[in-house]
Parts: C-alpha cells; structure tokens; sequence
C-alpha cells in the first residue's frame, strides 16, 4: 500500500462485531483503521482462495 495513499470509506459492521474492533483498537491503543487494515493483510491470502460468485455452480 502507498504510504501516502489515503482514501476515506465507510464500511459497515455488526454492531458486536464493531464492538470487538473497538475493544481491541482500545487494548493495542491503536485506531480502528490500524486494526482493520492489520485484519486483512492477515486474512487476505485466505481470502482470495473464496469462490467468487461468478464461480459458483448455478442452482437450476
């Protein structure tokens, strides 16, 4: 990622599921951001292994 590079959007989580970011930001005296971006560069590998939905059997 640019260092530099920073853009601003919104994301959307459940309400406990925030509440467990928020407490971990809190714990590692770290930004929400911070925790999410660590978050992904973790799982991202896992990640890209999902189907696609593009790859999915159709259901007829």
């Amino acid at each position: 990622m640019a260092g530099s590079d920073k853009r601003k959007q919104s994301l959307y989580f459940p309400e406990e599921m925030l509440k467990e970011i928020q407490e971990e930001a809190a714990r590692q005296d770290r930004s929400l951001s911070w925790i999410v971006q660590k978050a992904w560069r973790i799982a991202r590998t896992d990640i890209q292994k999902f189907p696609s939905i593009n790859d999915l059997p159709d259901d007829e």
